[in-house]
């Protein structure tokens, strides 16, 4: 029980890397500009929760379904892949969210040149 919320981080990415693969949104479409993306995104993260452990704000609870297993000092392993989950799923978002309105344009404008 204690790897639970790791396992479910790693499918989430798993998930994610399925839906990137599938429509081609951002390691699939720029696998080199995605690796720096997320590098700069986690370490940009994890100083934020540095910075907030170092000022007692970021706590670490106790819970069944973690590992335990700390990386510092109220910094659990779960925390960076969480963070990877998380730059990971706003970039698919941004990057499908994107396509999706660049599409509606397209079709905006060609139904405007169909109409003149």
């Amino acid at each position: 029980m204690g790897v639970l919320y790791l396992v479910s981080l790693l499918l989430g990415i798993t998930c994610m890397l399925l839906l990137d693969h599938r429509f081609r949104l951002f390691f699939w479409r720029d696998a080199k500009a995605a690796a720096i993306v997320t590098a700069v995104g986690l370490l940009f993260l994890l100083a934020w929760d540095l910075a907030g452990i170092g000022l007692g704000i970021f706590l670490r609870g106790e819970g069944t379904i973690a590992t335990g297993l700390l990386l510092a000092p109220e910094l659990p392993i779960e925390e960076p892949v969480f963070l990877i989950f998380l730059v990971l799923c706003t970039m698919v978002l941004y990057t499908g969210a994107r396509r999706l309105l660049d599409r509606l344009l397209v079709t905006r404008r060609e139904k405007e040149r169909e109409t003149v």
